[in-house]
Protein backbone atom coordinates (compact mmCIF):
# COMPACT_ATOMS: atom_id res chain seq x y z
CA UNK A 1 0.00 0.00 0.00
CA UNK A 2 1.34 3.27 -1.02
CA UNK A 3 0.47 6.38 0.69
CA UNK A 4 0.89 9.87 0.50
CA UNK A 5 0.35 12.91 2.37
CA UNK A 6 0.32 16.21 2.42
CA UNK A 7 -1.71 19.66 3.50
CA UNK A 8 -4.08 20.79 1.61
CA UNK A 9 -3.53 23.64 -0.79
CA UNK A 10 -5.27 26.34 -2.52
CA UNK A 11 -5.14 25.86 -6.26
CA UNK A 12 -2.26 23.46 -5.78
CA UNK A 13 0.59 22.93 -8.25
CA UNK A 14 1.72 20.47 -10.10
CA UNK A 15 3.86 18.43 -7.96
CA UNK A 16 0.78 18.25 -5.54
CA UNK A 17 -1.21 16.50 -8.22
CA UNK A 18 1.67 13.92 -9.41
CA UNK A 19 2.89 13.01 -6.08
CA UNK A 20 -1.11 12.09 -5.30
CA UNK A 21 -0.67 9.92 -8.93
CA UNK A 22 1.73 8.01 -7.68
CA UNK A 23 -0.01 6.72 -4.08
CA UNK A 24 -2.79 4.22 -3.77
CA UNK A 25 -4.57 6.52 -0.96
CA UNK A 26 -3.45 10.04 -0.21
CA UNK A 27 -4.44 11.67 3.33
CA UNK A 28 -4.92 14.92 3.13
CA UNK A 29 -3.15 16.58 6.50
CA UNK A 30 -6.14 19.11 7.42
CA UNK A 31 -6.25 19.10 11.06
CA UNK A 32 -2.91 20.52 11.98
CA UNK A 33 -1.58 24.08 12.46
CA UNK A 34 -1.89 26.29 8.79
CA UNK A 35 2.16 26.46 7.60
CA UNK A 36 2.45 30.40 7.47
CA UNK A 37 6.08 30.49 5.97
CA UNK A 38 6.46 32.63 3.16
CA UNK A 39 8.42 30.07 1.41
CA UNK A 40 6.61 26.67 1.85
CA UNK A 41 2.92 28.16 2.96
CA UNK A 42 0.59 27.20 0.18
CA UNK A 43 -2.48 26.84 2.02
CA UNK A 44 -4.72 29.79 1.64
CA UNK A 45 -2.75 31.07 -1.79
CA UNK A 46 -0.59 29.82 -4.95
CA UNK A 47 0.41 31.59 -8.47
CA UNK A 48 -1.04 31.84 -11.61
CA UNK A 49 0.86 32.65 -14.83
CA UNK A 50 0.20 36.40 -15.97
CA UNK A 51 1.47 38.59 -18.87
CA UNK A 52 3.90 40.66 -16.85
CA UNK A 53 5.27 36.67 -15.35
CA UNK A 54 2.73 35.69 -12.55
CA UNK A 55 0.53 36.70 -9.53
CA UNK A 56 -0.44 35.92 -6.19
CA UNK A 57 -4.28 34.47 -5.43
CA UNK A 58 -4.05 34.68 -1.55
CA UNK A 59 -7.34 34.04 0.31
CA UNK A 60 -7.47 36.00 3.23
CA UNK A 61 -8.24 34.74 6.09
CA UNK A 62 -9.73 35.50 9.81
CA UNK A 63 -7.01 35.76 12.38
CA UNK A 64 -7.24 38.04 14.38
CA UNK A 65 -7.61 36.55 17.93
CA UNK A 66 -7.24 33.22 16.99
CA UNK A 67 -3.84 32.96 18.46
CA UNK A 68 -2.37 30.09 17.71
CA UNK A 69 -5.60 28.39 17.21
CA UNK A 70 -5.34 28.21 13.29
CA UNK A 71 -5.99 24.67 12.58
CA UNK A 72 -6.77 24.06 8.23
CA UNK A 73 -10.13 22.38 8.52
CA UNK A 74 -11.78 25.00 10.77
CA UNK A 75 -10.02 27.89 8.86
CA UNK A 76 -12.36 30.83 8.13
CA UNK A 77 -12.52 32.90 4.96
CA UNK A 78 -12.43 36.68 5.56
CA UNK A 79 -15.63 37.33 2.78
CA UNK A 80 -15.91 40.65 4.53
CA UNK A 81 -13.05 41.64 1.15
CA UNK A 82 -14.07 41.15 -2.76
CA UNK A 83 -11.40 38.36 -3.20
CA UNK A 84 -13.32 36.12 -4.97
CA UNK A 85 -14.48 38.37 -7.49
CA UNK A 86 -10.60 39.35 -7.93
CA UNK A 87 -9.34 35.67 -8.13
CA UNK A 88 -11.73 35.27 -10.79
CA UNK A 89 -11.07 38.35 -12.56
CA UNK A 90 -7.48 37.62 -12.80
CA UNK A 91 -7.85 34.23 -13.92
CA UNK A 92 -10.71 34.94 -16.89
CA UNK A 93 -7.54 37.63 -17.81
CA UNK A 94 -5.02 35.47 -18.11
CA UNK A 95 -6.30 32.41 -19.94
CA UNK A 96 -9.05 33.70 -21.55
CA UNK A 97 -7.06 32.69 -24.79
CA UNK A 98 -5.90 29.41 -23.42
CA UNK A 99 -7.00 27.23 -25.54
CA UNK A 100 -8.59 24.85 -22.84
CA UNK A 101 -9.73 27.61 -20.45
CA UNK A 102 -14.08 27.49 -21.72
CA UNK A 103 -14.14 24.33 -21.23
CA UNK A 104 -13.78 24.62 -17.24
CA UNK A 105 -14.63 28.52 -16.90
CA UNK A 106 -18.54 27.56 -15.73
CA UNK A 107 -17.42 25.83 -13.08
CA UNK A 108 -14.37 28.23 -12.17
CA UNK A 109 -16.88 31.09 -12.62
CA UNK A 110 -19.37 28.98 -10.45
CA UNK A 111 -16.90 28.77 -7.32
CA UNK A 112 -16.08 32.42 -7.22
CA UNK A 113 -19.67 33.55 -7.61
CA UNK A 114 -20.80 31.17 -4.47
CA UNK A 115 -19.72 32.64 -0.71
CA UNK A 116 -17.46 30.40 1.63
CA UNK A 117 -17.02 30.40 5.22
CA UNK A 118 -14.33 27.58 5.53
CA UNK A 119 -11.38 27.35 3.42
CA UNK A 120 -11.48 23.61 3.54
CA UNK A 121 -14.45 23.93 1.91
CA UNK A 122 -13.44 25.52 -1.04
CA UNK A 123 -10.20 23.73 -1.07
CA UNK A 124 -11.87 19.82 -1.53
CA UNK A 125 -14.02 21.22 -4.15
CA UNK A 126 -11.64 22.85 -6.41
CA UNK A 127 -9.09 20.25 -5.39
CA UNK A 128 -11.58 17.37 -6.78
CA UNK A 129 -12.61 18.93 -9.95
CA UNK A 130 -8.60 19.44 -10.97
CA UNK A 131 -7.89 15.53 -9.60
CA UNK A 132 -11.03 14.42 -12.06
CA UNK A 133 -9.60 16.96 -14.92
CA UNK A 134 -6.48 15.20 -14.49
CA UNK A 135 -7.97 11.59 -14.37
CA UNK A 136 -6.27 11.20 -11.60
CA UNK A 137 -8.78 8.01 -9.41
CA UNK A 138 -6.77 7.90 -6.09
CA UNK A 139 -8.88 7.67 -3.06
CA UNK A 140 -8.79 10.75 -0.83
CA UNK A 141 -9.14 10.57 3.18
CA UNK A 142 -8.90 13.50 5.62
CA UNK A 143 -7.04 13.37 8.71
CA UNK A 144 -9.66 15.57 9.98
CA UNK A 145 -11.82 12.07 9.89
CA UNK A 146 -9.64 9.37 11.24
CA UNK A 147 -9.10 10.04 14.75
CA UNK A 148 -5.23 9.67 14.51
CA UNK A 149 -3.21 10.90 17.25
CA UNK A 150 0.53 12.27 17.24
CA UNK A 151 3.00 15.17 16.49
CA UNK A 152 5.35 15.78 13.53
CA UNK A 153 6.45 12.60 11.80
CA UNK A 154 5.01 10.51 14.66
CA UNK A 155 1.48 11.83 13.35
CA UNK A 156 2.22 11.05 10.02
CA UNK A 157 3.58 7.20 11.01
CA UNK A 158 0.38 6.54 12.53
CA UNK A 159 -2.02 7.79 9.66
CA UNK A 160 0.61 5.24 7.46
CA UNK A 161 -0.01 2.66 10.21
CA UNK A 162 -3.87 3.59 10.19
CA UNK A 163 -4.12 2.32 6.38
CA UNK A 164 -1.55 -0.52 6.39
CA UNK A 165 0.85 1.32 4.62
CA UNK A 166 3.83 -0.23 3.03
CA UNK A 167 5.71 2.73 1.40
CA UNK A 168 5.58 6.35 2.38
CA UNK A 169 5.81 9.28 -0.17
CA UNK A 170 7.11 12.01 1.53
CA UNK A 171 8.21 15.50 0.36
CA UNK A 172 11.56 16.80 -0.13
CA UNK A 173 11.34 18.22 3.10
CA UNK A 174 10.54 15.67 5.13
CA UNK A 175 14.41 14.96 5.17
CA UNK A 176 14.92 17.21 7.85
CA UNK A 177 12.27 15.48 10.21
CA UNK A 178 11.05 12.13 9.80
CA UNK A 179 13.05 9.42 11.32
CA UNK A 180 13.54 6.92 9.23
CA UNK A 181 14.44 3.97 11.81
CA UNK A 182 10.72 4.49 13.08
CA UNK A 183 9.10 4.08 9.88
CA UNK A 184 11.83 1.05 9.07
CA UNK A 185 10.47 -0.66 12.13
CA UNK A 186 6.69 -0.49 11.35
CA UNK A 187 7.71 -2.04 8.02
CA UNK A 188 7.20 1.15 5.67
CA UNK A 189 9.83 2.25 3.80
CA UNK A 190 10.16 6.41 3.05
CA UNK A 191 10.81 7.52 -0.69
CA UNK A 192 11.40 11.24 -1.25
CA UNK A 193 9.66 12.65 -3.79
CA UNK A 194 11.38 15.17 -6.09
CA UNK A 195 9.72 16.39 -8.64
CA UNK A 196 11.59 17.57 -12.21
CA UNK A 197 8.85 20.01 -13.28
CA UNK A 198 8.13 19.54 -16.68
CA UNK A 199 7.56 22.80 -19.11
CA UNK A 200 5.07 22.79 -21.38
CA UNK A 201 3.44 25.75 -23.91
CA UNK A 202 1.92 28.75 -21.29
CA UNK A 203 -0.28 31.45 -22.85
CA UNK A 204 2.63 34.34 -22.55
CA UNK A 205 6.20 33.62 -24.01
CA UNK A 206 8.82 32.51 -21.68
CA UNK A 207 8.16 29.52 -19.40
CA UNK A 208 7.21 30.06 -16.06
CA UNK A 209 7.41 26.83 -13.47
CA UNK A 210 5.71 26.30 -10.55
CA UNK A 211 2.23 27.97 -11.33
CA UNK A 212 -0.80 26.78 -10.14
CA UNK A 213 -2.20 23.19 -12.29
CA UNK A 214 -4.83 25.11 -13.68
CA UNK A 215 -2.39 26.92 -15.81
CA UNK A 216 -1.76 23.58 -17.18
CA UNK A 217 -5.10 22.54 -17.40
CA UNK A 218 -6.30 25.55 -19.40
CA UNK A 219 -3.06 25.39 -21.85
CA UNK A 220 -2.85 21.37 -22.53
CA UNK A 221 -6.57 20.27 -22.01
CA UNK A 222 -6.31 16.57 -22.29
CA UNK A 223 -2.31 16.28 -22.47
CA UNK A 224 -2.36 17.64 -19.23
CA UNK A 225 -2.06 13.88 -17.25
CA UNK A 226 1.11 13.10 -19.50
CA UNK A 227 2.91 16.17 -19.59
CA UNK A 228 2.31 16.45 -15.85
CA UNK A 229 3.99 12.92 -15.32
CA UNK A 230 7.04 14.30 -17.12
CA UNK A 231 8.33 15.89 -13.44
CA UNK A 232 8.73 11.53 -12.24
CA UNK A 233 12.15 11.10 -11.02
CA UNK A 234 12.51 8.21 -9.19
CA UNK A 235 10.20 8.15 -6.13
CA UNK A 236 9.49 4.49 -5.94
CA UNK A 237 12.47 2.93 -8.23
Amino acid sequence: MIVSIMQPAYLPWLGYFHRISLADVHIVLDHVQIDKSSKTGFTNRNKIRTRDGWCWLTVPLLTKGKGADLLIDSLEIANDTSWARKHWAAIRHSYARAPYFAGHAHFFEDIYSREWPCLAELMREVTAYLLNAFSIRTPILFSSEMKVEGKKDGLILNLCRAVEATVYISGPFGRGYLREPLFEEAGIRVVYHDYDHPAYPQSYPGFEPYMSAVDLLFNCGPKSYEILSRGQKGALS
